[in-house]
């Protein structure tokens, strides 16, 4: 009877284990734009004749940040009040010092990122090139599309000013001057999406340096957010964009003239420590911006917003407002911005690239695996049972003569 029991007994833990072994995790909601931004307008993502659009990113099995980030909607605190209407299909709210999300909409869509993806630029920029070295556009850089700051080729501008440039007046010359200087177009994008992809962003392909609309271009609100994140621990990057004004000296036929910051919120909103505007026709309005109020830093993200019927500096205002109200309640982030992937030491010594745990696809597998772990329980359940029996078998046939 007892035997009949514990035989049971282990082929209900076989059944209950085996279907565990072979089930996946629960896949995540198939949010708008998940795969690419939505179809362009224009003409100006088509790839010259004979080269091949690029393919479409690939989505992470676990959505970085987060189960949350993984949601489709506007995600907020649980109790929380709800986030301000505004017109932007994703956004995202984050505290600037300790990398939570404090609410978001759609945060891993993706959409064009504009001019935001200067961000990104400047970035490397800082990485690459000293403050004091000196820049001479060339006619091409000079020629760019405008939005410009209005380099003349041939003249001479320090790195540290035309990073300015860069940032309060989205310099499109700018940034090709900045290109050519790091080697390139080409090159340039390559070390851009180098930089994001350690940064954990994994929603950002830089097509162009400038963030004109080109083949494959990709970001996301997370990913803006998580680049903003880091730019704002760079000093150089800080002080750019909370520059209000800043003379550009005269060059060769064209004398000094002025630029000012193009963000409105710098000078009028409490505690505003800047950020920057984006437009083109296929990503449309893009925004990030940060303040500080009693002690706690918060910046928001917009992506894909239009300037009607609100201006998306003032929606930025209302989800800046809204971020110092979570900020001040202590509400329960819905969220984190991942770290930067960078080489951990061993107890050894030895370098090892821990790659970024969050994004689903650098996570190290346990060797044992789960099969092994499953069989290791049934042999340890039928040694347990063929012990009870055979207990239970000496009781009943009593002592045994020496």
């Amino acid at each position: 009877m007892r035997r009949g029991f514990l035989l049971s007994l282990v082929l209900v833990v076989l059944s209950g284990l085996v279907p565990f072994a072979g089930t996946a995790a629960a896949a995540p909601a198939v949010c708008p734009d998940a795969v690419v931004p939505p179809p362009p307008v224009d003409t100006s993502e088509q790839p010259p004749p004979g080269v091949a659009a690029p393919a479409p990113l690939p989505v992470p099995k676990a959505a970085v940040g987060g189960a949350r980030m993984g949601e489709c909607g506007v995600v907020h605190p649980s109790g929380a009040a709800v986030p301000p209407g505004t017109t932007a299909a994703s956004w995202l709210v984050q505290d600037l010092d300790t990398g939570e999300v404090l609410a978001a909409k759609n945060p891993h869509a993706r959409q064009r990122p504009a001019s935001l993806i200067k961000t990104l630029l400047a970035l490397v920029v800082i990485r690459e090139l000293k403050p004091e070295q000196i820049i001479v556009p060339t006619v091409e850089d000079a020629s760019q599309e405008c939005t410009c700051v209005g380099l003349v080729a041939g003249g001479r501008y320090t790195v540290d000013l035309l990073l300015h440039g860069l940032l309060m007046h989205s310099g499109n010359d700018v940034a090709h001057a900045f290109a050519t200087a790091l080697g390139g177009v080409p090159a340039t994008e390559r070390k851009m999406n180098d930089l994001a992809a350690e940064l954990g962003a994994t929603d950002t392909r830089a097509a162009t340096p400038s963030g004109l609309d080109g083949p494959g271009m990709s970001a996301s609100a997370y990913d803006m957010s998580l680049i903003f994140n880091y730019a704002m621990k760079q000093p150089e990057f800080a002080a750019s964009i909370a520059t209000r004004a800043v003379q550009i000296p005269a060059q060769p036929g064209k004398p000094a003239f002025s630029i000012v910051n193009d963000n409105k919120l710098l000078g009028t909103y409490p505690g505003f420590l800047g950020g920057k505007t984006g437009f083109t026709d296929d990503a449309r309005h893009t925004y990030v911006g940060a303040a500080e109020q009693n002690g706690r830093r918060v910046a928001v993200v917009l992506m894909r917003a239009e300037n009607r019927p609100t201006p998306v500096v003032n929606q930025a205002k209302a989800l800046l407002d809204y971020g110092f109200a979570l900020a001040r309640t202590n509400a329960s982030p819905v969220g984190h911005l991942v770290s930067p992937a960078a080489p951990e030491v061993t107890a050894d010594g030895a370098a090892s690239d821990s790659g970024v745990a969050d994004a689903g696809v650098a996570v190290e597998k346990d060797p044992f695996g789960v099969t092994g772990w499953i069989l290791t329980l049934v042999v340890a359940v039928i040694i347990v049972a063929g012990f009870v029996i055979g207990h239970h078998r000496k009781k009943r046939q009593g002592p045994q003569a020496s």
